[in-house]
């Protein structure tokens, strides 16, 4: 039986490649490289691949002493992200007040977020509050009646403390979502740095995100988006140090050979228990925040979690187990679905503490008496009352969220975001030449606004490196690219469920530090891989410096629009790129 299986085996003059089935073959051709093809060695390296450093040769080009460069080296693992967090930061606070004004949907969070701070729940304002805030400095009785409202307390509670430091005035209620803007930036270098084991990679990635249009825009606006932005990226940094710590224990726990190299080892990659994980339990943590500010990052969690299994599967797999799905579901999901979901559920309860606190007899918030009125009877009356008005009360706010379709402006369809199709205008206004900073000899009226939209050619550039992203993912199994995809991914496709309902551009700053870092990855293949030759990485650098500089410069050009700065029409005009921005 042998032999006659042996002599039917077409394949047994080919080599290793040729055997692979079909469908392997023709893959190759789009750069496909099967598993049992990854390069080998020591394992320690493909667990915690090191971090790359500058050529020799570039220090000794500038003069650099051996000693010197390390320490340069050291201290640019910081010092770069410092620094273009400090760029980005001053560009966020300077003149964060102006205008001085309630624009776009700060007429809802700046009100509600001071009520929420001093009584525990949002009230409903007098329509002319917004005159009353900006002429008595905020100085303004609060009301009393409870507001129906249909998002979460937690990005509320953000913009609070910034009226709590700093008073119920524009800057008071834009300075904790600048101060989060600046600290993502931050967070994106350090996590760039981290992913694509570059400093100079993680800085260009938060260098992009810092010039980016609509980050900048929801940055000094007091809008929830921005501030679930935040905690995405730190769920997303706090998951990414989880899988470094975790995989370095593991390559701790193989066994080393002769040679002092790590080898795999089917039995410790199949039975070992990765211990403590504490920046999983900062995920959790992270995720319940972003769910607390708003809804959609419910979907993030989902997301997070299936690529935390994954990234163990793959940590076992790369140790040499035979069975990592069922090491992986043994060992890891049951922990990571403790560390993160329950965790998430508990930080979302206890954002609600302030409504639940709040007294049930009518005089607290909006349906925290649901339960002793109209919720009366039913299967479920063994729960404490504030937990059925609650359930009441989110299941009503789902209700409208499905169900609103009311046209607006604006509003745009999720399939045009990522070339800003529909960018929203926030705040709009045509003073007189002389006025409001209209140059007096100007002529004619200047256009005065602040209008959401992305810096058009870092997004269009974002098209193209998605389109890299997901062949780097699906050809060559690239965990980094699959990471970047999935925070897209996560962050862009749940609105294509609700192509009906009334959405807007500007929730797409939740997926942009993804875009940023795509674009990073991007960049750094047209750049060159290390080893490539100096004519081959100085074209590279060419290219990529020069669409990096056009970005800046397109950054520049429409800051007008990104800060309500007054500029004649005629300006205006020539950047309406397009029809659909006007």
């Amino acid at each position: 039986m042998t032999s006659t299986a042996s002599s039917m085996d077409l394949r047994q003059g080919q080599s290793p490649h040729d055997r692979r089935p079909a469908w392997q073959q023709r893959l190759r051709r789009f750069g496909y490289v099967p598993a049992k093809d990854a390069p080998s060695g020591d394992v320690r390296d493909r667990l915690v691949p090191p971090y790359t450093e500058p050529s020799p040769r570039l220090w000794q080009a500038l003069g650099v002493p051996p000693v010197l460069a390390g320490r340069i080296t050291r201290w640019s693992a910081w010092l770069g992200p410092l620094l273009v967090t400090l760029v980005a930061g001053l560009m966020r606070f300077w003149n964060l007040g102006s205008p001085r004004a309630v624009i776009f949907d700060e007429t809802y969070y700046a009100k509600d977020a001071w009520a929420l701070v001093h009584r525990g729940f949002e009230v409903n304002w007098d329509k002319n509050a917004n005159d009353l805030v900006l002429q008595t400095h905020g100085h303004l009785a609060i009301p009393t009646d409870a507001s129906y409202v249909v998002h979460p307390p937690v990005g509320k509670y953000v913009i609070g403390l910034g009226e709590l430091l700093f008073g119920f005035d524009p800057f008071g209620w834009r300075f904790m979502t600048a101060l989060l803007g600046t600290v993502s930036v931050l967070l994106l270098c350090r996590i760039g740095r981290r992913i694509f084991r570059s400093t100079f990679l993680g800085c260009l990635a938060g260098a992009l995100m810092a010039v980016d249009g609509l980050h900048f825009v929801m940055s000094r606006t007091s809008l929830l988006d921005g501030v679930l932005m935040f905690f995405v990226v730190a769920a997303f940094g706090c998951l990414v140090l989880d899988r470094d710590r975790s995989r370095a224990r593991l390559a701790a726990a193989l066994p080393v050979d002769c040679d002092g190299r790590v080898r795999p080892d089917a039995r410790v990659a199949d039975t070992f228990r990765f211990g403590p994980r504490p920046w999983r339990w900062a995920t959790g943590l992270m995720l319940g925040l972003a769910i607390g500010t708003k809804w959609n990052g419910l979907y993030i969690l989902v997301a997070f979690c299936v690529m935390a299994v994954l990234w163990d599967v793959g940590a076992r797999k790369t140790a040499g187990a035979h069975h990592p799905y069922a090491a992986a579901l043994k060992y890891d999901t049951g922990l990571a679905f403790v560390a993160t979901v329950p965790v998430a559920i508990a930080v979302y309860l206890m954002s609600w503490l302030g409504w639940i606190l709040s007294p049930s007899d009518g005089t607290g918030g909006y349906f925290r008496n649901w339960a002793a009125t109209d919720g009366k009877g039913g299967s479920w009356t063994f729960l404490p009352d504030w937990l059925r008005s609650l359930w009441h009360y989110e299941h009503e706010v789902y209700e409208f969220h499905v169900g609103l379709t009311s046209p607006h402006t604006y509003q745009s369809n999720p399939w045009s975001w990522i070339v800003l199709g529909r960018p929203v205008s926030y705040f709009y206004e045509s003073p007189n030449p002389g006025a409001d900073g209209c140059p007096a000899d100007a002529g004619q009226k200047c256009a005065r606004e602040v209008l959401a939209i992305g810096t058009p050619l870092l997004w269009w550039a974002a098209c193209f490196a998605i389109l890299y992203v997901l062949w780097r993912w699906a050809f060559r199994r690239d965990w980094r690219a699959g990471a970047v995809a999935c925070g897209i991914a996560a962050g862009w496709l749940p609105w294509f469920m609700y192509q009906e309902r009334t959405i807007f551009l500007f929730y797409a700053v939740v997926f942009l530090p993804f875009l940023c870092l795509a674009v990073a990855m991007l960049l750094g293949a047209i750049i060159g891989p290390p080893g490539s030759s100096d004519t081959r990485r100085v074209i590279g650098a060419s290219a990529a410096g020069v669409l990096v500089l056009l970005i800046i410069w397109n950054f520049i050009y429409f800051w007008p629009l990104y800060t309500g700065t007054a500029i004649p029409i005629d300006q205006w005009r020539a950047r309406m790129w397009l029809d659909t921005w006007v």
